[in-house]
């Protein structure tokens, strides 16, 4: 009888435990941490143990070298370039990205006919499959041939663009950089846009009838009332743009794979020239790992921002 009361004491006790919010908790993010540690963590793991070895193509082993693949690069003019390019891309087309997509957000808040048709097309972009969308914007911009470019069919018809001196998008680095910048904020800003709005749409009705009441309209309200509400939310916004911008590979690498003369070169593209073309999978995972502390800082260094600008 003692033992029998004893192991329905420890049944009860596991069922309890069982019920118990932690043990819940724990039990449903299980299956979504051990995704994330083999899709994620296995493969970094492999780059962080590769970028210390002299690895090449054909072999997942090499010879311990420290951090002689670092110093290489860093040595490297077409590296420090590479980083170099990386910053000004990120910048340029998240800042793009935040004044259009915060402009949409507050036009689309407004009732108008056919605003769903403009919803559906402002989204298309981040719905579309990237490499199709870029292959598409690289015969706009005329695959290498300014003269089969339709952009410059469409400036020189409005009379922006001389016939006889037409732009060469994909051929010059400050063009050829200029379109790459175009392009990721052009694919960006759907997700911005759809953030921002639903960091309007959280603002309480009664936050505007106030502000009205207290006679804040315009700018006035914008500044004093709405970029404060929206702030936290958009940094999230920012924070993942410049993830999604900073990792991204295909852009820069279908609409110029680095050049002319490695001047569109980022460190997504460069790693994959160093690691799978030429075959330096050693040098090729410490580029790629260039990013990570980088990343890291920004991440960290913005969600501490949001955390202290939100409203209370």
């Amino acid at each position: 009888m003692v033992t029998m009361a004893a192991r329905g004491s420890r049944l009860k006790g596991l069922r309890y435990a069982a019920e118990g919010r932690g043990f819940l908790a724990t039990l449903l993010i299980s299956p979504a941490v051990l995704f994330i540690a083999a899709l994620v963590g296995a493969p970094l793991a492999l780059a962080v143990y590769l970028s210390f070895t002299d690895a090449t193509a054909g072999s997942l082993t090499g010879k311990w070298i420290g951090l002689g693949n670092f110093r290489t690069e860093l040595h490297d003019p077409v590296f420090r370039g590479a980083l170099w390019h990386t910053f000004l891309l990120t910048a340029i087309s998240q800042a793009i990205v935040v004044v259009c997509a915060g402009l949409l957000a507050h036009g689309l808040m407004r009732s108008f006919r056919g605003r769903w048709i403009l919803r559906f097309l402002i989204l298309l972009p981040w719905a579309a499959p990237i490499a199709l969308t870029v292959t598409g914007w690289y015969w706009i911009y005329g695959a290498g041939i300014p003269e089969a470019s339709v952009l410059n069919w469409f400036l020189i018809h409005l009379h922006l663009e001389s016939a006889t001196n037409v732009t060469n998008w994909l051929g010059t680095p400050r063009a050829a950089m200029g379109s790459i910048i175009a392009v990721q904020a052009w694919r960006t800003i759907p997700f911005a846009t759809v953030i921002f709005l639903a960091g309007i749409s959280s603002i309480p009705q009664e936050v505007d009838d106030a502000a009205a009441i207290d006679g804040a309209t315009g700018l006035k309200k914008f500044w004093y009332v709405s970029l404060p509400l929206q702030l936290p939310i958009a940094l999230v916004a920012v924070l993942f743009g410049v993830i999604f911008t900073a990792t991204d590979m295909i852009v820069p690498y279908v609409l110029t794979n680095g050049g002319p003369f490695n001047s569109t070169q980022v460190l997504t593209t460069w790693a994959f020239q160093i690691g799978i073309v030429s075959g330096n999978v050693g040098q090729g995972a410490a580029i790629a790992l260039f990013m990570l502390p980088l990343l890291a800082l920004v991440t960290i260094g913005m969600l501490v921002f949001a955390r202290k600008a939100e409203v209370t």
